[in-house]
């Protein structure tokens, strides 16, 4: 017994003079580890006498059971004092007047935007934006997305109140398409536009946010084929990540709003060094049912469309891992990434 408590005033000794959370650890394993003294202990309970064991049972018991108070006591008291220690340290006063040898730094998505903006211009497509609130008609029938789609459920997509009148129920967009649309509407071909601007859906995890960029490309005319539509991708995204040995691959897939479609990937080389394909985008043949559904003759024009979100090639090509952290307004998140005015596409 006498060892016992003086193995108890060691441990407690040794808890108490832990001045951080590494060394705390290293007590905790010493007394209740696997191989800790305590632990062991406790093993050889059943080579002792019934009586022997249970009177040195509870004495082992009331031992283990004060170190784990104090080893949790200061765990707590030593984290409280790293969250002072990190308050003090990082406290900003924000009635103080800006400093003057303060710079802003450029989000990583407005220079990817502006980026791409820049690139598809240069091919000779004009910006078209549109609102954020859109009707049903223009955000799911008019592209050939029927009425059990699940991209129309609630689940996915933020439906608004209903209206009194008895008119389309109004979204928000959940993708830059309706732009498309309301193009086609109101212009005749030909027809080249780029459409960049939030979406929205229902969604929140690492690689997916409620709302997140989209910029989507449309191009109708006569005589338009598959071939341009491979062509001015190649050549955006091998501008856009400066690469003009860039590998990429289109494989089919289906979407409603197009005929054929495809799923493009690039050839990317990721943190290990290790090459691996990466989808980056969607596209596809212009479907008939959207033309027709857009007052355009499908028999004298064509088109392709594509579409890809801003976040996705951002994190891509300045190696952002978390989707999350490009709407958490970290300044010291924005020094690292952000761009200086003359960095600016």
């Amino acid at each position: 017994m006498e060892n016992l408590e003086q193995l108890k005033d060691q441990l407690l000794a040794c808890v108490h003079k832990a001045s951080n959370l590494n060394e705390l650890e290293e007590t905790r394993l010493q007394a209740l580890g696997k191989k800790g003294k305590l632990t062991l202990m406790m093993k050889n309970l059943g080579q002792m006498e019934p009586e022997q064991r249970k009177t040195v049972g509870q004495e082992l018991n009331l031992v283990k059971q004060a170190i784990s108070e104090a080893l949790d006591q200061q765990k707590r008291q030593l984290e409280d004092d790293d969250l002072a220690e990190r308050l003090k340290a990082e406290q900003l006063d924000i009635t103080l007047p800006a400093r003057e040898q303060s710079e802003g730094r450029l989000h990583p998505l407005s220079q990817a935007l502006d980026s791409a903006l820049e690139i598809f211009g240069r091919m000779g497509y004009e910006v078209k934006e549109g609102p954020d609130i859109e009707n049903d008609f223009n955000n799911f029938t008019a592209l050939n997305i029927p009425a059990e789609h699940p991209a129309r459920q609630e689940q996915d997509t933020f439906y608004l109140p209903p209206n009194s009148d008895g008119e389309d129920p109004m979204v928000l967009r959940t993708h830059t398409s309706p732009v498309q649309v309301r193009t086609m509407l109101d212009q005749k071909p030909p027809i080249r536009i780029i459409a960049p601007g939030r979406t929205y859906r229902s969604d929140y995890d690492a690689t997916h946010t409620p709302m997140f960029h989209q910029i989507e490309g449309l191009v109708i005319d006569k005589d338009i084929t598959m071939g341009h539509l491979k062509g001015c991708l190649e050549e955006f995204c091998r501008l856009f990540f400066e690469n003009p040995n860039l590998q990429l691959r289109f494989r089919p897939a289906f979407f409603p709003f197009t005929e054929p479609s495809a799923e493009v990937d690039i050839l990317w080389t990721n943190n290990k060094g290790q090459e691996e394909w990466l989808e980056i985008l969607g596209c596809g043949m212009v479907h008939p049912n959207v033309l027709e559904n857009c007052g355009i003759d499908p028999t004298e024009n064509q088109g392709f469309a594509f579409g890809m979100g801003i976040e996705r090639i951002a994190m891509l090509k300045y190696g952002i891992t978390d989707l999350r952290l490009f709407f958490e307004s970290d300044l010291r998140w924005l020094r690292h990434y952000g761009f200086h005015w003359f960095e600016r596409a």
